[in-house]
C-alpha cells in the first residue's frame, strides 16, 4: 500500500510516533505529551503514514503573513529517498505562500538544496530559557 499523508493529528499514537524516533535516533528528549502540543501548536503539520504507522512527520511554524519555521522534518530511514519528506514539505510550503521559510538542518543540507532551499548569509542564533524541556509539561 502506498504512503499516505494528512494534515491534522487525528488518530496518532504519540507513545508509537515517540517509539519510532527513538528507534529511528531522531528523539530529541519529548514526552509523547510534548509531542502532541508541539504538533497540536503548530499551523501546519503533515504526517506519513504506512497503514496505521507515522513514517514521517514535518510541521510549519509561522505568523501567517510573512515568516515561517519549518521544523521536525523525518521520514523513517527505511523509507528515506522515496520523495516523502520532498512531498511533506511541498504541502508545509503551500500552506505558506508570499513568506519567507526558514530552517535549520545539521545532517541534511544537500537535500534542502536540491529542493530549492539555499544557505542564508545570517548567523542563527539561539538560546534555552530555564533548563531544556524543563516547564513544558
Amino acid at each position: 500500500m502506498p504512503v499516505t499523508y494528512r494534515q491534522d493529528i487525528k488518530n496518532v499514537n504519540w507513545e508509537a510516533l515517540r517509539a519510532s524516533l527513538i528507534e529511528d535516533n531522531f528523539h530529541n528528549g519529548r514526552t509523547a505529551e510534548q509531542y502532541r502540543r508541539s504538533f497540536e501548536n503548530s499551523q501546519e503539520v503533515v504526517f506519513a503514514w504506512d497503514n496505521d504507522r507515522i513514517v514521517g512527520t514535518a510541521r510549519l511554524l509561522s505568523d501567517g503573513v510573512c515568516n515561517a519555521y519549518i521544523i521536525d522534518v523525518w521520514t523513517h530511514s527505511a523509507y528515506r529517498r522515496q520523495g516523502i519528506a520532498r512531498y511533506m514539505l511541498h504541502l508545509l510550503e503551500a500552506e505558506a505562500q508570499g513568506q519567507h521559510i526558514s530552517l535549520w538542518t545539521d545532517s541534511a543540507q544537500p537535500f534542502y538544496e536540491r529542493i530549492g532551499y539555499h544557505r542564508s548569509a545570517d548567523t542563527l542564533y539561539e538560546k534555552v530559557v530555564g533548563t531544556w524541556l524543563d516547564g513544558s509539561d
